[in-house]
């Protein structure tokens, strides 16, 4: 099925907005069938659980090649985006010997070797896309969510290393996408189980949370992924994710970015006790997110299709602008027209050896995350 901007197809004439988190497991279920045959999404979003568990290394791979065969066929697409959150330490999600790198915190100066070997880790696993690096500035120490996620707390730690990670996967042929606009560092609450809020004056906000993301608005950053915060000096009230104040005013217009703008899951709290409200999609699709991420535990059919009635009944009403969808329609087809078609491939023991070389490890103690809708 050939990818074109075409309102009369019913849900799949909204799909390409979705990116769908796989429900856990390591064969598709008749939910995912569903919904990917439905919608026809602009890809998928793969975590722990959609590997096959305590399974040998070719093993675990051939099954994850039929994954994404049978990802594809649903679709009935070649052209799909087949992601995964993976950045190290507690966020690690595919199986030994993919190398258990430590969190970002602890490898600054190694970051293009990291960067080097994920991406030719992910690729060999058939991803095209990986969302890190994280971007945003660590200056709250009781942060609960990013933490050692960060490079670093002040901006002048953190792009030099982001930037290094984000060039040298890419080289690889693996698409990063830097986390989370406008900035998740100075939070104290975490967004996958409330609504933080971040009271900072707006100079602070651009020297600090801004400065980061200002060197991510090149063409080499093709995606940048929102943050479900609220900025309360600059947009009282309204998430980021909700905001044309932030991605529209600030991240488009202000640092110039052009590229896609993906929302970060719609299934946090900080935002899904709102998506039975008409005018929380509407909100999100005017503010300019281009892909809206569902992951595994809430890309629940019915929530998605209600979303989808929004934006058809909110396009109707005049509340959301046709030519607004074409251009999004645009910036994501011209991203999966450039977006490679990897074959799953074995890697030798010799490269896990030299990635395992090049950085400091995860700590033994320290598990990667197991669940299925985790932190992204």
């Amino acid at each position: 099925m050939d990818l074109s901007f075409d309102l009369g197809r019913g849900p799949a004439s909204f799909g390409h907005r979705f990116l769908i988190g796989l429900q856990p497991g390591h064969v598709l279920g008749d939910k995912d069938k569903r919904l990917l045959s439905l919608l026809k999404p602009a890809g998928v979003v793969l975590f722990r659980a959609n590997f096959l568990p305590d399974a040998p290394y070719e093993d675990w791979l051939d099954n994850h090649s039929r994954l994404l065969a049978d990802v594809r066929e649903y679709i009935e697409r070649d052209e799909v985006i087949i992601s995964i959150d993976h950045e190290g330490g507690g966020v690690l999600r595919p199986p030994a010997p993919i190398t258990p790198f430590a969190y970002a915190r602890e490898w600054p100066k190694q970051a293009a070797d990291v960067g080097k070997a994920m991406g030719i880790e992910l690729r060999s696993l058939g991803f095209n896309v990986n969302f890190a690096p994280v971007v945003d500035v660590n200056s709250n120490p009781a942060n609960p969510v990013i933490g050692q996620r960060s490079f670093g707390t002040t901006p002048q730690d953190v792009v030099p290393a982001a930037r290094e990670f984000l060039d040298a996967m890419q080289a690889e042929g693996v698409l990063g996408c830097p986390k989370h606009f406008p900035g998740h560092g100075d939070t104290a609450v975490d967004s996958h189980y409330s609504l933080p809020v971040i009271d900072v004056d707006p100079k602070t906000f651009r020297n600090r949370e801004l400065e980061a993301f200002r060197h991510f608005n090149d063409a080499q950053t093709r995606m940048i992924m929102t943050a479900h915060i609220v900025i309360s000096q600059i947009d009282p009230g309204i998430p980021a994710t909700m905001s044309k104040v932030i991605l529209q005013d600030i991240l488009r217009k202000e640092l110039g970015y052009e590229g896609i703008v993906v929302s970060d899951d719609l299934g946090m709290k900080a935002i899904s006790d709102r998506l039975d409200k008409p005018e929380t999609t509407i909100r999100i699709i005017n503010a300019g997110c281009d892909l809206l991420c569902m992951c595994a535990y809430w890309a629940d059919t019915e929530v998605i299709l209600r979303m989808i009635d929004f934006m058809s009944a909110g396009l109707k009403a005049g509340q959301i602008k046709e030519r607004e969808l074409e251009r999004s329609f645009t910036r994501v087809a011209g991203l999966l027209s450039d977006l490679p078609n990897y074959k799953v491939e074995v890697l030798q023991e010799e490269t896990f050896q030299r990635h395992a070389s090049v950085a400091p490890l995860r700590a033994r103690s320290l598990p990667a995350n197991h669940g299925g809708a985790t932190k992204i």
